[in-house]
């Protein structure tokens, strides 16, 4: 799909330290991880309407592609991009046991930073005569913040009639080129130098500040698996109502439980021993608004204990998170490698694929969006049965899971009446097939007197 370039309407948008680390590690890794906004609806959307909203798509704040700079130092920036992935149409019905096989298909798509495709939005009917809605986003170009703007702009230009404009709607905060490309360069390169000498500065201040540890991955049992494998993923829905009551109930609080429940899962996979302090990563939000960044999230690391046969304190989880957050507001007590940033962004790829090979993933990540999808419920007066977001984690090899240590991602959104929960695990030999997920999740839920409908 071909767009006609827009008009300069906006700064010059420089990538962040994460959307560099991202677009590295797309050279390495290529779509290893991709976000997903999924809707279910009761009732079938036409066509018309789902080419009305991928033009308000590819207009906006997703519709980016990286320039890349040849001034040594200087940062790439983003400018708007020309090329789009077309909009996906299935005309097979999708039965009741066959949704979340098709959300994950939808993962499969190869995305390009430097030509601007980094979506994909795409749709299906069901067999009931409902249809289920798919955007996949590169994290490369926008994080879940980035997503629900882009695509809560877009909605609302459609649910008012507006033509597809990048100079009205939220593709005027991409970014433009600067008028002396060369001058505006080699400013930036002196900015980046001078950042990563205030950086390590900073990281030698912190250097007795650490993070929690990570848990090793046990080398057994390794189940015989093929060269390739797609990690076991699980949507379930739960009563709004008996999450929070079972959150109080045990002196915590709703987010706390979604930790609980990461941290439960990987004790009762084996993944950690009978006791263990479990890393957990939360991401948190730094979006502000009309913020033109694609990556404005950071992660608070939070250590939470796990004893077998106990369900894991809330009441010490809430005290972890506040912790957590108050440190990493002051610099002084913000761990040493988060003031390297700066560095890490002039680090040559070579020096990247050296680190890689002893890389690891978070070994339990945890996502509470609350209510915010709720705001992108709508397309065009059609009301989603359900909305989700969700981090996906893409078929690849099997070794490579192994070696990097992925292990569980959590992700929830609710409505205020539904709670609706996306599961990922991605250890191979823990959760070797969504049947054994379901059997672990299922069994964590019932400690915590919660009731799920799977989909």
């Amino acid at each position: 799909m071909t767009l006609t370039a827009p008009p300069s309407v906006a700064a010059v948008n420089r990538l962040t330290a994460d959307d560099d680390l991202f677009l590295k590690l797309h050279s390495l890794y290529g779509n290893a991880l991709v976000n997903q906004l999924a809707w279910r609806f009761d009732e079938p959307l036409g066509h018309a309407l789902l080419d009305r909203f991928h033009a308000q798509l590819a207009h906006g704040f997703l519709a980016r592609r990286v320039h890349r700079t040849r001034i040594p130092f200087a940062r790439p920036y983003w400018v708007p991009a020309t090329d789009a992935l077309p909009l996906g149409w299935d005309t097979i019905p999708v039965a009741e046991d066959e949704i979340l096989d098709w959300y994950f298909a939808q993962s499969r798509v190869d995305f390009d930073p430097d030509t601007g495709r980094v979506w994909r939005l795409s749709a299906a009917p069901t067999t009931c005569g409902g249809t289920l809605v798919s955007l996949v986003t590169s994290h490369v170009a926008s994080d879940g913040g980035a997503v629900l703007f882009a695509v809560g702009d877009a909605l609302t230009r459609l649910r008012d009639g507006e033509q597809p404009d990048r100079t009205t709607g939220s593709g005027r905060l991409v970014g433009v080129a600067p008028r002396d490309t060369v001058r505006a360069d080699l400013a930036d390169a002196g900015r980046q130098l001078r950042a990563v000498a205030h950086g390590i500065r900073g990281a030698i201040a912190a250097r007795r500040v650490t993070e929690p540890d990570r848990t090793p991955r046990p080398d057994a049992p390794a189940l015989p698996s093929p060269p390739r494998w797609s990690p076991a993923d699980l949507v379930v829905q739960l009563d709004h109502d008996e999450w929070n009551a079972a959150a109080a109930t045990h002196s915590g609080t709703a987010n706390g439980l979604l930790i609980a429940l990461g941290a439960g899962l990987l004790g009762r996979s084996g993944r950690v021993g009978e006791s263990a302090d479990i890393r957990v990563d939360i991401p948190h939000s730094m979006r502000t608004p009309d913020d033109p960044r694609a990556n404005a999230t950071t992660g608070l690391p939070i250590s939470v204990p796990y004893r077998q046969g106990k369900r894991v304190d809330l009441t010490g989880v809430r005290a972890a998170v506040k912790n957590a957050a108050l440190a990493y507001r002051d610099p002084a007590t913000t761990p040493a490698l988060q003031h390297l940033q700066p560095a890490q962004m002039i680090l040559p790829r070579w020096v990247l694929h050296r680190f890689a090979r002893t890389a690891k993933a978070p070994e339990c990540l945890c996502t509470n969006l609350g209510d915010t999808a709720q705001g992108v419920a709508d397309i065009a007066g059609h009301r989603a049965r359900a909305v989700l977001m969700r981090p996906v984690v893409c078929t690849g090899e099997t070794e490579l899971f192994r070696r990097v240590e992925v292990g569980v991602n959590l992700s929830l959104c609710t409505d205020g009446h539904t709670v609706t929960l996306a599961v990922t695990g991605a250890d191979p030999d823990r959760f070797p097939t969504r049947a054994a997920l379901r059997a672990l999740l299922t069994a964590e839920l019932t400690s915590w007197g919660l009731t799920p409908h799977y989909w």
